[in-house]
């Protein structure tokens, strides 16, 4: 059975809130709450300002990929894989592959969306 919906449109505050994708591709909301987002069974996407040494001491992600894509400023992203950090300007993206531990930082104000997949993870303290 589909489910009903008051408006076939939603305007969603993505200063305040993120999206979860959930496994049957349905799309459902929830208020944004400090560090790592919360883990369901499906996709999160949230659209985040990162400033200095970001949300987190590192996470990695067991279920799938993170995708990682700057609108504006510059990431910083750090993996223990990793010799040197990998820099992504705006306008670029990467793949973080699943179970890579990694985190982000930014000297400027960095403006990024995530797509994290879930619903287990990990997440180091800063």
């Amino acid at each position: 059975m589909e489910k009903q919906h008051s408006s076939p449109i939603i305007l969603i505050d993505v200063d305040s809130d993120i999206f979860d994708i959930g496994r049957d591709l349905s799309v459902s909301t929830r208020p944004r709450k400090p560090g790592p987002p919360e883990r369901i069974d499906g996709m999160t996407v949230g659209i985040v300002t990162v400033e200095g040494e970001g949300p987190h001491g590192g996470e990695r992600h067991p279920d799938g990929d993170e995708i990682l894509y700057v609108i504006s400023g510059e990431l910083i992203l750090h993996a223990d894989n990793l010799g040197q950090p990998i820099r992504v300007g705006e306008g670029k993206a990467c793949i973080i592959r699943k179970g890579e531990w990694h985190r982000v930082t930014a000297e400027i104000p960095t403006q990024m969306v995530h797509i994290t997949p879930g619903p287990h993870g990990d997440a180091r303290p800063r």
